[in-house]
């Protein structure tokens, strides 16, 4: 059968609407109740700060928010607004009720988030005089929405959080809302998919969208290279063969973390130097998950062990492999 959808990429398709976002309750209902408002009230949105782990939806939802406005979005990350002449630049071009969207906020420089939030308080960017010894300018800027999305919100300063009228809290998906995300984007790119494999990809999937979608690309992989236009169990098998990602969804450092905790107590460098690995990589992105799965803990002096799960864990692991 002719593939109509190959030239579209998974990526190329979301929601543009609040109704067509699945999960993420909360704040949809934070965000229909705010639009609702600022329509009675003929008012730009609320500025808002949008926060939660990678791969959640936070750049969706901004994007969906500027649709439900029909304003364009300007959207940067922190870390590329290296220089006020970038900050002023992003600040000065958007018109009112457009929406200003920085990711990644926690990167962006504490001088410019100082910057970001004296502009907002007085809707004015100030402008050096340069080399000619003029006065600096003050020019006004627009009445636009800002909203900005972080993993860590602690790390902004706080005079610009609590400027950020909304907050909107991202929560991991449960398996049932990943399977309506896999299945809602194959069937928009046109991917068959067998339905004993959506439950399968949301089971390894971390609770995180931007995995289950990754991993379903992954078993699409697979089943073009072998000539096949179904994505069927067999695919997702192999691609988790090739990824080497188990029925968990843990990849090869995590496996080998828990290896190692298996040995016994240990703290976080010796784990990271075993794994050659940064500390904070090992904190931030291999950790999070196996404590939320109940696998490891922590003790108050920063030592890390396995659980009964985690054991229970590294035997399925092991038989796995045979």
């Amino acid at each position: 059968m002719p593939d109509d959808h190959r030239h579209i990429e998974i990526n190329d398709v979301g929601p543009t609407s609040l109704s067509h976002i699945i999960g993420q309750r909360g704040v949809v209902a934070q965000v229909a109740v705010a639009l609702d408002a600022a329509f009675a009230d003929d008012k730009k949105l609320d500025d808002a700060l949008l926060v939660g782990p990678p791969g959640l939806g936070k750049t969706q939802v901004a994007k969906v928010i500027a649709a439900e406005l029909a304003s364009e979005v300007h959207e940067v990350l922190g870390q590329a607004i290296e220089t006020p002449a970038d900050l002023n630049a992003l600040l000065l071009t958007a018109k009112g009720k457009d929406v200003v969207f920085i990711d990644e906020v926690h990167e962006l420089a504490k001088e410019f988030q100082t910057a970001l939030y004296l502009a907002i308080d007085q809707r004015r960017v100030l402008l050096a005089g340069g080399n000619s010894g003029r006065m600096p300018q003050s020019i006004p800027i627009s009445n636009f929405t800002l909203l900005l999305a972080t993993t860590d919100e602690y790390s902004l300063l706080a005079p610009l959080r609590d400027r950020m009228r909304l907050t909107l809290r991202f929560v991991y998906y449960d398996d049932g809302e990943l399977v309506e995300v896999v299945k809602h984007r194959s069937r928009a790119v046109g991917w068959r998919v067998a339905e004993d494999v959506l439950p399968e990809i949301a089971g390894r999937s971390r609770g995180t969208p931007r995995l289950a979608l990754r991993l379903l690309q992954s078993c699409r992989r697979v089943c073009r290279a072998e000539g096949e236009a179904v994505i069927t169990i067999d695919h997702l098998r192999r691609a988790c063969l090739l990824e080497q990602l188990d029925d968990l969804g843990l990849g090869p450092i995590e496996q080998k973390y828990i290896e190692i905790l298996a040995q016994g107590v240990s703290r976080l460098n010796v784990i990271a130097s075993m794994l050659g690995l940064p500390s904070r990589t090992v904190a931030e992105v291999s950790e999070p998950f196996l404590i939320r799965t109940g696998l490891m803990i922590k003790d108050d002096q920063g030592r890390r062990q396995l659980t009964s799960e985690g054991r229970e864990r590294l035997l399925v692991t092991r038989q796995q492999r045979v």
